[in-house]
């Protein structure tokens, strides 16, 4: 699904014979989550929750299952914990997968870092192209282009809102009245888009989910995609002072594309980097919780209840959710990148979900 035309939602039947003059969704949502009618309660779990925070709600989650269905079979798992050495059993398993798990995760984080290696020759054309692009962004907005990712983008959006401002008063004395309509309903919904998306990165650091679901809000391909089909079905009416601003608006967000995708393209091996650090840091204290449970609980049954639950309960729930917090916290940044990933797989205005052609 990609989120620069797929993320709008059009509920108009596909008609190969519709025309300029039926065209009712010209404009579209602010955000990405209003565009593709997700729950806020998904959209957190898989986008805007900190990561560590939502591994901590599972793991919550798991400890609560294991307690109530512990307490409901309890005589069944407590049987089994003394006479087959379940809780041995667990744990044991518990360390060989947290091993297993975090040998991944350290590979997976050297492919991305060798991603940046590379001789001298290769080094100095990623810096040529950069500069270049740099150069270009300098060239439309007539200012210095921002060395901070989030600024960078917000330049670019800007400038693409003054030149929709441009483009609404160039349109004003046209005697055609569907094109006055249509580039007013486009503009609009450009210009509301874009100062949402300017006010979410406004002072935003590099490394927080929160300069990509800016990015992400501004659906950049639906934009070009309209500006191609109103030029087109208005291009005898259109003025040469017109045209010349489609022209600078289409390649305004035509150059936001490419500078999404490489921020983003840098956003995951930073979420990728630091999953890998969080899963070391989890490692020692699962290791530790799995290697006392093996050593020191066994299968031995503790004696005794708190709050109407065994004590055996409570302590191999607990230490179990503690274990699984490296493979938890493994799913909940695979999510987010997987999602981001899913919604901008296609750049520039392709429309890859069904319900919203």
């Amino acid at each position: 699904m990609s989120d620069d035309s797929s993320e709008t939602i059009d509920t108009r039947e596909e008609d190969p014979n519709l025309d300029a003059s039926s065209v009712d969704d010209i404009g579209t949502a602010n955000t990405m989550r209003e565009r593709s009618g997700e729950t806020k309660f998904k959209v957190w779990l898989t986008l805007d929750g900190h990561r560590i925070v939502v591994a901590g709600l599972l793991a919550m989650l798991i400890f609560g299952v294991f307690v109530f269905g512990g307490t409901f079979f309890y005589q069944y798992y407590l049987t089994d914990a003394q006479t087959a050495d379940t809780v041995e059993t667990v744990f044991s398993t518990m360390i060989s997968a947290i091993i297993t798990g975090v040998t991944l995760v350290l590979t997976i984080t050297q492919i991305v870092i060798s991603q940046e290696n590379g001789p001298l020759g290769d080094q100095r054309q990623r810096m040529s192209d950069t500069m270049d692009f740099r150069e270009y962004t300098k060239e439309l907005t007539g200012t210095p282009t921002p060395a901070d990712p989030s600024a960078f983008l917000r330049a670019l959006i800007l400038e693409s809102k003054d030149y929709a401002e441009d483009l609404r008063e160039s349109v004003q004395n046209s005697d055609s009245e569907d094109l006055r309509g249509e580039v007013g309903e486009f503009t609009d919904s450009l210009i509301g888009n874009a100062e949402a998306a300017s006010d979410k990165l406004e002072g935003r650091k590099f490394g927080s989910y929160t300069v990509v679901s800016a990015a992400l809000d501004y659906n950049y391909g639906w934009k070009i995609f309209q500006i191609e089909r109103i030029a087109d079905d208005y291009s005898d009416t259109l003025t040469e002072e017109t045209r010349r601003i489609f022209d600078d608006l289409k390649t305004v967000l035509s150059m936001f594309g490419p500078a999404r995708e490489h921020i983003k393209t840098l956003y995951f091996e930073w979420e990728l980097i630091s999953l890998s650090q969080n899963i070391l840091y989890l490692s020692v204290p699962a290791l530790i919780t799995a290697g006392f449970m093996t050593t020191y609980v066994g299968g031995t049954a503790l004696a005794g209840g708190t709050l109407g639950v065994p004590n055996l309960i409570w302590v191999t729930s607990g230490a179990f959710a503690i274990t699984t917090l490296p493979f938890l916290l493994l799913i909940s940044y695979i999510a987010r990148v997987a999602t981001i990933a899913k919604r901008t797989l296609a750049i520039g205005p392709f429309i890859l979900r069904d319900s919203q052609r």
